[in-house]
Formats: structure tokens, sequence, C-alpha cells
């Protein structure tokens, strides 16, 4: 049955960039089954993330704001646009496979610049340790437009931070491997792309995330409401279904549900006035 979220406010000032110890994830562990979800938090991009927590901030198509509560602002599928906020992520994730995943010219402030492709035709391979978090990526195929693959040219990136493994599938083209599933290891969180097309048809996508059994998904690659509706409906029974009009999601551990849960958020570009 599809529920909807609490939300409470959050009014603070944004805190500066700096590095802090990582707090060990469980990826490729098991993990005891945490408390129940409490609330989504509602509030504005530019307020601190509490201790122990990230803020997922969904922007656009495929792209997210992934900050920790260090202050760093890392972006997934960057396509060199946010919105009307003159922000400079430390970190952006690109996959290639459409021009709205990535772009030819990052900012040159960006610190960090993570395709999800490799040079001269190999495999992509981040291990990038920035204190509190740790970012890495699984590389997969995708589809050439011409009825081949191209060999590991999209990546699914995974960010460990605050304890909790987060994934972004990319634009994913076909069902992992075990291999690609044990690389992944245990995600708390991802973000899956569910259009039903152009990325994984809506049954291999429903089975990834059954396999995957995420305490939170987090739909995204959806063009209207119709293609969200077929995936919700597909997904109900062995997930609940948290449907918000909300476009952030605060989680810790603590905080994850007790049952693999879908969340539903709404894009929305960053404004300067947030």
């Amino acid at each position: 049955m599809i529920r909807y979220a609490v939300m409470c406010l959050a009014c603070l000032v944004a805190l500066p960039v700096f590095a802090q110890d990582r707090r060990p994830s469980h990826c490729i562990a098991i993990a005891d089954a945490a408390p129940g979800l409490s609330y989504i938090h509602k509030a504005a991009w530019t307020d601190p993330v509490e201790p122990h927590t990230v803020r997922l901030r969904y922007v656009a198509h495929a792209s997210f704001l992934v900050q920790t509560d260090a202050g760093l602002n890392i972006v997934t599928d960057f396509t060199g646009f946010l919105g009307s906020a003159p922000m400079i992520p430390d970190v952006v994730t690109m996959n290639r496979a459409h021009s709205t995943h990535y772009t030819e010219f990052p900012d040159p402030a960006i610190a960090h610049v993570l395709r999800g492709w490799g040079e001269n035709g190999g495999a992509a391979d981040h291990h990038l340790e920035l204190g509190e978090v740790l970012i890495r990526n699984v590389p997969t195929d995708i589809r050439d437009g011409f009825g081949g693959a191209v060999e590991d040219g999209n990546s699914i990136f995974i960010f460990e931070a605050a304890g909790l493994c987060i994934g972004h599938l990319g634009h994913l083209h076909h069902v992992p491997t075990d291999e690609q599933f044990a690389a992944i290891g245990r995600l708390d969180v991802v973000m899956a792309p569910v259009d039903g097309g152009l990325t994984l048809p809506l049954p291999d996508m429903i089975g990834v995330l059954n396999r995957l059994k995420s305490r939170v998904v987090i739909p995204m690659h959806w063009f209207a409401d119709g293609s969200l509706g077929r995936f919700l409906a597909g997904m109900e029974g062995a997930f609940d279904v948290v449907v918000t009009e909300e476009s952030e999601l605060t989680v810790s551990l603590r905080t994850l549900p007790r049952e693999p849960t879908v969340i539903v958020l709404r894009p929305a570009w960053l404004r300067a006035e947030e």
C-alpha cells in the first residue's frame, strides 16, 4: 500500500568542507536489520547535514546531489547544469550513454571528475577516498545503437559514507552478472533508472532491485507519472512504497526502514535563494 512520509523542517546554515575519518560501511558484509524509517527531512540543500547522515537531493533525470555531514558535495551523472545556484561540486560522476548523463566540458574548478568509462576502450577504475567518503565504481556494458554493445561503457557508482552504502545504477542496460553483483555488495540506498525502455525493461529492473534488496530505492530516469506508476505497481508487495512531493531525503543507519522501501522524490533544480 502506498504510504505518505512524515516531513520535518531543518533550519541551519551551511558548513565548510573539511576532511574527517570515514565511518566503516558494510557494503561487502552482512548487516543486521535497522530500525524503521522515522522521517523524510525537508531541508534546503544549503543547510548543514546532521552528523552520521547523508542527504540526497534529486536534481534532474539521473542527477543527484549527495551531501555528507562534513560538507562534501557530490553530483551523479553530471551534465554541467544544476540550476541557478552558483555551486561547484567537489566531485562529479558521469556516464556516456546519452548527453543527459555527462558533459564534455566540466568546470575546471571541480576537483574530481569521475567518468564512468575508461580511456582507449578500457574500463573505468575509480577508488577515491576523501576522508569521510569512499567513491568506487563497477563497470557495466551499454548498447551502442547498432544492435551491439560497448563493453564497460557505463559505471555503477557506489558512495560509502556515514556507514551507509549508496549506489547509483547509471544508465544500466543489462542485468549485472554474479561477479558484478558481488562487486557492488550490499546497498542500503540505490538510485535506479525506471523508464523501462532506454535502460532496462521494467521486469528486469524490478528483478535487479529484488536481488539487491536495498532498504531504500529511489526511482530516477522516469519521464512521466505513467512510467513511474507502472514501476511502483510492479514493486508493491515486495517493497513498501512511500510517495512524497519533496526532492530531498536525509538518511542514516539509524533511520533506514526495516522493510525494503521505494521512496519517490520529485526532481528540482538547485536555486540560489535556498
